[in-house]
């Protein structure tokens, strides 16, 4: 029987895009979603809790300048499949980020147990 070793990785990132790209392997995003959930991090970021939902209109409009979408609805697509892939959770009618993707968290474990089923 093996005995299990623990191994450590430092990753130093200096974007959200970045950050959010490193967790992209459980979410599969495709790179149109991580630029514009990573500017909906920055923003909900940037005005603190200010909504209480991370998806609120005034912050879609804010995104959608930033990223230079006309029309801010253009972005309820994205905050759907979002959802569907677990990025973005709802409770009744308020939306919030995933924990995982909380640039201020200052460090994650992962434990990842391989089963060898040979």
């Amino acid at each position: 029987m093996k005995t299990m070793s623990k191994k450590r990785i430092t990753v130093k990132i200096d974007t959200t895009y970045k950050y959010i790209r490193l967790w992209n392997g459980l979410f599969n995003l495709t790179k149109k979603e991580l630029e514009i959930l990573a500017e909906f991090v920055d923003v909900n970021r940037n005005i603190g809790n200010k909504f209480n939902n991370a998806c609120h209109v005034e912050i879609k409009k804010i995104v959608a300048k930033n990223l230079g979408i006309e029309d801010y609805n253009t972005l309820n697509n994205y905050v759907k499949r979002f959802k569907k892939k677990g990025v973005i959770l709802k409770k009744k009618t308020c939306y919030s980020l995933n924990k995982l993707l909380d640039p201020e968290t200052s460090s994650v474990e992962i434990l990842i147990k391989y089963a060898d089923n040979r």
